[in-house]
């Protein structure tokens, strides 16, 4: 969208995380969090750190790919990793990993992770 990008086209730095933002929302159903039942039950995922490394540049008109999947689990804490490409040459544009945890609002209680997510401890990378 143009809105993304500065004067020249290129795509800018902090688009790449609302693209990200779009992949974990998506991956969050696939871990059975709806935003539904996120607003009904105010429990949420949220950020806590995250790292970005920028390989190429994007133009206005690229079409770009983002995959997200669940990369590993503790406790209390869960790490997503992400990856954004060029479909049309291949070209790896970004990378990305965020560290997470589950919160509880309106107290901001941090929560255990479900035990439903026990099933991908050693299968995480499936997710994908």
């Amino acid at each position: 969208m143009f809105f993304d990008t500065d004067c020249g086209g290129v795509v800018h730095n902090i688009a790449y995380l609302r693209f990200v933002e779009i992949a974990r929302t998506l991956l969050a159903e696939k871990l059975g969090l709806s935003l539904v039942e996120m607003t009904e039950t105010q429990k949420y995922p949220v950020v806590v750190r995250s790292e970005i490394d920028y390989r190429r540049a994007a133009r206005l008109g690229d079409k770009l790919q983002v995959e997200g999947w669940l990369d590993q689990l503790q406790r209390v804490r869960f790490w997503c990793g992400f990856k954004i490409t060029r479909p049309n040459d291949g070209a790896l544009i970004a990378q990305c990993r965020q560290t997470l945890a589950l919160i509880q609002m309106p107290a901001a209680k941090l929560l255990s992770l479900p035990p439903e997510w026990d099933k991908y401890r050693d299968t995480a990378q499936e997710l994908a």
